[in-house]
């Protein structure tokens, strides 16, 4: 296995890769990044079981030669000691392999050799079936993913609910989170006959992002009975998915309120990030809402270390009944409205100990529910 490389382009490949390897790992070749180069170009994997990062390396970029295989193969090397060195060498890097399974990476006059695992004992990608698969804009899977995986419980009681569930019906792909306390769902009209529903780990999904944040274009996703794969042009993410039946959320959602107002989302936002500097003392960081003569909405909360803050926004319409006092939890709110593009945002309420429906005004496309919080 012999080939050259600019250091630019495998740090970058070495580093997101190495995402997904663990160094507590009980198995050590998966400790190590699988390097195969073949004819095409260089093919980096990085696993800890539950995802699998996979990067390629193209011969040319932008009509630039950024790599040349010399003679093809694979190999194994431990991800910390690779990327340490690595990110240190300049210019090309000459790699070889011995008969001896020594690597030797030369970069101008400077020369490090490695031990290496046998490639052999490295675990073996899913295989796709490429029937059961689904081809969507890089943009709008990016925008799925931010608008409801913040919602996932961060708790392991429920393993299920620290998963995003995927619901895919004809043409149409659903993203729903919750941690039983708030709820994110995001619909998306989508070119497919996939049938069937699935919980991935929202952990991956915030590592699909981290991967593809910056790319355009088309991605797929493959659905195999333990995996679901995306697959960009150059990246590929595994990840295995989460077991057990995800609670069926849609009775969840209420189809009439006492009252609905609208307000400005962004105005909004501003007003709850400042209650919250005061709201920090309660276990659920409490902010109250409460309506002002039909026309304004009261945002307040108080500290006994701090003192209180209060204010008073325009609400722009209003329809239901004129009274209405509410306690939310402050973070849970304003994690909401930073996903929400729309300005205007609709919040309906069916009473002070009732979930709160929050909608943008021009999109009725996702939606948020926060349950209230009590108040002693």
């Amino acid at each position: 296995m012999e080939f050259i490389i600019h250091s630019d382009f495998f740090n970058k490949a070495i580093s997101d890769v190495s995402k997904a390897v663990s160094l507590k790992t009980p198995f050590p070749i998966l400790s190590g990044i699988k390097i195969t180069a073949n004819e095409d170009g260089l093919v980096l994997v990085g696993s800890n079981s539950d995802i699998i990062i996979e990067k390629v390396i193209p011969l040319t970029t932008d009509g630039e030669r950024v790599l040349e295989v010399i003679e093809t193969g694979s190999v194994v090397l431990a991800a910390k000691h690779l990327s340490e060195i690595v990110k240190k060498l300049p210019d090309k890097i000459y790699f070889t392999v011995n008969k001896k399974q020594i690597v030797t990476l030369k970069s101008n006059e400077i020369i490090t050799r490695l031990n290496c695992f046998n490639s052999e004992e490295y675990p073996r990608l899913p295989i796709l079936d490429e029937s059961k698969q689904v081809e969507l804009p890089c943009i709008d899977l990016i925008e799925m993913i931010k608008q409801t995986a913040f919602a996932a419980s961060k708790s392991e009681t429920r393993p299920v609910l620290t998963g995003v569930n995927m619901i895919f019906k004809e043409n149409q792909l659903t993203c729903v989170a919750t941690n039983s306390h708030r709820l994110a769902l995001r619909e998306l009209t989508i070119d497919s006959n996939l049938d069937g529903s699935i919980i991935i780990p929202s952990t991956s999904l915030n590592e699909l992002i981290k991967l593809i944040n910056n790319q355009t274009g088309l991605i797929q996703l493959f659905v195999t009975d333990s995996y679901i794969v995306f697959k960009s042009n150059d990246t590929s993410l595994y990840s295995r998915l989460l077991e057990g039946n995800y609670p069926n959320v849609s009775a969840l959602i209420p189809e009439t309120s006492k009252t609905t107002i609208t307000l400005d989302t962004k105005q909004l936002l501003k007003g709850m990030d400042r209650a919250c500097l005061f709201a920090s003392e309660w276990k659920n960081n409490n902010v109250n809402l409460e309506i002002i003569d039909a026309t304004k909405i009261k945002i307040s909360s108080n500290s006994s270390e701090i003192g209180r803050i209060e204010e008073t926004q325009n609400i722009n319409s209003m329809t239901g009944e004129l009274e209405l006092n509410i306690s939310l939890d402050g973070n849970f709110l304003m994690d909401a409205l930073k996903v929400i593009r729309e300005s205007e945002i609709r919040l309906s309420f069916g009473g002070s100990m009732r979930p709160v429906l929050i909608e943008p005004v021009e999109n009725s496309s996702y939606l948020h529910l926060i349950s209230p919080v009590r108040t002693y």
